[in-house]
């Protein structure tokens, strides 16, 4: 465990001991927030697997010694990851995405280049960016996607992107990718969304959003956040 900072990459995906999920409850805060807790059967919240939660759960321990889990990172004290997955992707997520927070400064320099570079709509790239890893610029999900917007190794390649975790070649090939699609189909930010989830040929396929429910929520989500986003002065 590092202090202060994040585990090695490799130790990803290894952290889920056998035994937690038995005491593992969820609890959803008003703001959206959600913790993750072992307190025992008593413990408030609905009785979770760690393996079903979206985004990246932190483990930790608070002060009087109860071990928590929880979506937000952690400041100030020693914690593990204990898996990252696409935040926005889980259809069963308990998070109102009307009024979770907004993250409108992370990475602002880098997300203006890009989005003026390919002409993209700002606040939709930050509410890509806050729907793939929830600003978390290490996020490596099960599947091998990586970075703030999530890119498949074989995406990064084709892109040029060197190094996905790199903040600014991340960005930049995340946003040019969804230029290509927005262009691709026409301007049409839905199926640019839903292709960037599940692939431009599963859109091409069905003619429209295909019917995967990870997707499905996907697309809705991403739109409430581009619009917070938005309302909040996320634009040129």
């Amino acid at each position: 465990m590092l202090k202060h900072g994040l585990i090695p990459l490799f130790l990803l995906g290894t952290l889920a001991a056998p035994g937690w999920a038995d005491d593992i409850r969820r609890i959803t805060h008003p703001d959206g927030r959600v913790e993750y807790t072992n307190v025992g059967s008593s413990a408030a919240g609905e009785k979770v697997s760690i393996g079903a939660a979206g985004g990246a759960i932190y483990k930790y321990r608070k002060q009087d010694g109860v071990l928590t889990f929880t979506d937000v990172k952690p400041v100030g004290r020693e914690f593990e990851i204990v898996k990252v997955e696409c935040y926005a992707c889980n259809p069963t997520s308990s998070v109102n995405w009307h009024n979770t927070r907004l993250n409108l400064t992370a990475y602002n320099a880098a997300v203006e280049v890009a989005a003026r570079s390919h002409s993209v709509d700002p606040a939709l790239v930050r509410a890509m960016i806050h729907a793939e890893s929830a600003f978390n610029s290490t996020a490596v999900s099960k599947k091998g996607a990586q970075g703030l917007m999530q890119l498949m190794p074989a995406t990064a390649a084709e892109l040029g992107v060197t190094n996905a975790l790199d903040v600014q070649q991340n960005i930049d090939g995340g946003v040019r990718y969804l230029a290509g699609l927005l262009k691709r189909f026409g301007g049409d930010t839905r199926l640019a969304v839903a292709a960037y989830n599940a692939g431009p040929g599963a859109v091409q396929k069905y003619g429209g959003v295909p019917p995967y429910a990870e997707t499905r929520v996907y697309v809705q989500r991403v739109a409430i956040l581009r619009d917070r986003y938005r309302n909040a002065g996320i634009r040129f």
